[in-house]
């Protein structure tokens, strides 16, 4: 019969045929019903093993089958859970129309693909109608009139990796004699060294494009800034894990062990890191900030990815399962967090008309549920205890420690910078969700009576996932141990429950380090009951509350607001070599020049890599255009000469 995983995905395909039959709500429902019922059989498959289901088609003569491992799994259930509440209680008016139904359900159907994929032909056609989804999603909104821009340079980067990634699947299976997954573990077993590393790289760029590896992560920001947060829900839950999975499957199961490959994995992964959170805290656009926090997690797990290819080829089993298994933690409980995140940026929206982080006063205008929903999973991505964000990111800082066993100096002393460069990471994304959440929900409005509340089915989407955050952080002692058949498969030894010692999470052994986010649950609200009862003490006394000096005028509290840029801009300052910022300063003076009518300030960072790598390539492109315009002269004797000089140098190639 199949994996159930594999038959959720029909009512997708029914929900896609309502959507071209223009029938958007039975549409919505159905979408939304095989995310759902794609998580619960994900949940449901983590404990019972499931069979491959075979297609009744064939692709280039190969049958096509889906199964489902563990980690795929896994990372569906994160993915899928969101996704569903994006399509069912954050729909607005623009993701209920069909055309973004026609692509949600082309990226859900994409990644179903990419999960289960079992040869070449299926994994390359399933990551294609994945990024085609993604594109048909964000040009129905409208959102923005640039939107075909962000589009055009997110799939042109999308398929500069697809190409690499063709080319790594074509050298694989020559080795192998065929595509099929086991023919491309040949075909890893059959290359030698330097064809393996090439290999490597080509992997991490192709899966590493839709990750946001560097360069590639500046696609994020300009396509998640003209969509909604219900699209950036697809694209950083169940996408992103897709690449994930494909880049973790390919480097640990297609290709032989190798310290090399593994080291450029780690370095790319924390320098991507390290770039992504530096832009996310400058940001002051809900949909842009978290677009490229999707890109530093994405680059953290990757990060723990490398450690993992680098513990294998020094031949420790045991810690290179400890590093693969926090890497898909690390992931599932991004996507949990992120998307309830992009739902709030929603949220405002649909209350504000824009996705700005500002001053509002949100959560004083809204439900309960959005707020604890919205503290819990930005505490989360933040990495504060006790949530599965903060597990994960101290396991990733607990793999990158057990560095030391590493036999070679250099192995060593890339994963100790790895971990000064996680460890930065770590602190500007603090920062960065102090200030959305501050700024963009806490913070006090100018006029409290002027925006609307945040509607109520926000609020209730919001909760579920913040909750699910909390619960999937305190389960983890009984979550864990699920993902051993992964470690047990690739590695043969035991991953997931050896990270476990009864309610204590441990990096192999407690003795090295040990947290508790179960106990931590209980602890943190006995250790509030200490400022409670020094708050309780003072009330007691008598107290003085005086107005802040400022500078001997009336305070005007929505002058003198913090702003997103007086937020940032001591970091834009002291990192300026990194962000180059731009400033840039008009005045109207029809009034005559000591009278400006008008005074606009514009501020920015600069794309590093747009700077330095995509607009060179664009202008080089350009001229070649100029020159190649000269074809269409119209001259028709050109034409007659041109097609003559063919003629000769076909007939000389032909009698050489």
């Amino acid at each position: 019969m199949g994996d159930l995983l594999a038959w959720s995905a029909a009512p997708l395909l029914a929900g896609l045929l309502l959507a071209f039959a223009r029938w958007p709500r039975s549409a919505r429902l159905l979408i939304g019903l095989a995310a759902a019922l794609g998580a619960a059989s994900a949940a449901w498959g983590l404990a019972h093993e499931g069979q491959a289901l075979a297609l009744p088609w064939r692709v280039a003569g190969q049958a096509v089958a889906l199964r489902y491992d563990t980690a795929a799994r896994w990372l569906m259930l994160f993915g899928l859970a969101p996704a569903a509440l994006a399509i069912w209680m954050g729909a607005s008016a623009r993701t209920a129309q069909a055309g973004w139904l026609i692509g949600a359900s082309l990226s859900l159907l994409g990644a179903w693909g990419v999960f289960g994929s079992q040869d070449g032909y299926t994994l390359l056609i399933a990551w294609e109608v994945m990024s085609l989804g993604g594109a048909v999603m964000l040009l129905s909104e409208r959102l923005d009139r640039d939107a075909g821009k962000a589009v055009l340079f997110m799939l042109a980067l999308l398929e500069a990796g697809a190409v690499a990634m063709l080319l790594a699947v074509l050298l694989l299976g020559r080795g192998g004699a065929g595509l099929g997954v086991d023919d491309l573990v040949q075909g890893g077993l059959a290359l030698g060294p330097a064809a393996r590393g090439f290999v490597g790289i080509l992997l991490l760029i192709g899966f590493g494009a839709k990750l946001g590896i560097l360069p590639f992560y500046e696609w994020l920001p300009r396509a998640y800034g003209v969509g909604t947060g219900a699209t950036g829900v697809v694209l950083s839950g169940v996408v992103l894990n897709a690449g994930f999975f494909g880049l973790s499957r390919a480097l640990m199961q297609w290709l032989p062990a190798s310290a090399g490959l593994g080291t450029v994995v780690a370095a790319a992964g924390v320098i991507s890191a390290i770039l992504a959170a530096l832009q996310a805290f400058q940001q002051d656009d809900w949909r842009r900030l978290l677009a490229f926090s999707s890109a530093e997690n994405a680059s953290i797990a990757v990060t723990a990815l490398g450690a993992a290819l680098m513990f294998r080829a020094d031949r420790h089993p045991e810690l290179a399962a400890l590093a693969w298994t926090v890497a898909l933690l690390h992931m599932g409980g991004h996507a949990l967090a992120k998307g309830g995140l992009l739902l709030c940026a929603d949220a405002v929206h649909r209350a504000s008309g824009r996705y700005a982080i500002a001053q509002d006063g949100w959560l004083r205008r809204a439900p309960w549920g959005f707020r604890i929903g919205a503290l819990l999973c930005t505490m989360s991505l933040a990495a504060i205890p006790p949530q599965i964000g903060f597990a994960s990111e101290w396991f990733v800082f607990q793999t990158l420690f057990q560095g030391f066993h590493l036999g070679s100096l250099p192995g060593r002393l890339v994963l100790a910078l790895a971990g000064a460069g996680i460890a930065l990471t770590a602190a500007v994304a603090f920062a960065t969700f102090v200030k959305l959440f501050g700024l963009g929900l806490l913070g006090a409005p100018a006029d409290p009576g002027e925006a609307p509340p945040i509607a109520r089915r926000y609020g209730a989407s919001v909760a579920i996932l913040g909750l699910g955050v909390l619960v999937a952080a305190i389960g983890l002692p009984r979550w864990l141990p699920l993902l051993d058949e992964l470690a047990t498969a690739s590695l043969g030894v035991h991953g997931g429950q050896a990270m476990v010692k009864g309610w204590l999470l441990v990096p192999l052994t407690d003795t090295f380090a040990f947290i508790s986010p179960s106990k931590l649950v209980i602890a943190l609200p006995l250790l509030s009951l200490i400022p409670l009862a020094l708050l309780a003490i003072s009330a007691r006394h008598r107290r003085r509350i005086t107005p802040v000096w400022y500078g001997g005028m009336r305070e005007r509290p929505a002058v003198v607001r913090t702003t997103s840029l007086s937020f940032s801009n001591a970091m834009r300052t002291f990192y300026r070599f990194i962000y180059q910022p731009t400033h840039d300063t008009r005045r109207d003076t029809d009034g005559g020049p000591y009278f400006p009518s008008t005074l606009e300030f514009e501020h920015g960072v600069t794309d590093v890599f747009d700077l330095l790598v995509f607009r060179p390539l664009k202008n080089a492109v350009w001229r070649a255009a100029g020159y190649l315009r000269a074809l269409q002269s119209g001259d028709l004797n050109f034409y007659l000469a041109l097609i003559g000089g063919l003629l000769v140098l076909i007939l000389c190639l032909t009698f050489r």
